[in-house]
């Protein structure tokens, strides 16, 4: 059975590049892991994700903190917030389906969007939580 997490940012995943609204914000499914070198503007990436155990007496379970980031820069801040909406109106209190996990709950638990120093581009940030139990 795959990590918790791995199950989560996987279905994430999938969730986020079969939106067709979101995929036409981004200009294609423009969702990545890590930044490529030559994306084009706008993008996401998957960030950090913390994970603590939230294990009762009787269940196992998991808490998981995940961090998912915008990047923009031709359509400036309303962009960003744009594509921010878009992301959080579809993840947040999603049934995500997981392969050996039951995911209890996702919700939004922080958004910012700012312009970068130094840079042209803005940057949302939306901060997750999830609580995630394995199948019995």
């Amino acid at each position: 059975m795959a990590h918790p997490s791995t199950d989560l940012q996987e279905s994430i995943f999938s969730a986020l590049t079969s939106d067709p609204s979101l995929t036409a914000l981004l200009g294609g499914p423009k969702v990545f892991d890590r930044r490529p070198e030559r994306a084009s503007f706008p993008y996401l990436t998957l960030g950090r994700t913390a994970v603590v155990d939230w294990s009762t007496g009787t269940e196992d379970g998991a808490e998981h903190i995940l961090t998912l980031h915008v990047w923009a820069k031709g359509g400036g801040k309303a962009e960003t917030y744009e594509i921010m909406d878009k992301v959080a109106g579809k993840l947040n209190d999603a049934a995500l389906q997981l392969e050996g996990h039951h995911l209890v709950n996702l919700r939004l638990q922080f958004a910012e969007a700012r312009r970068e120093a130094d840079s042209s581009a803005y940057h949302g940030i939306l901060r997750f939580r999830a609580v995630t139990e394995p199948l019995a």
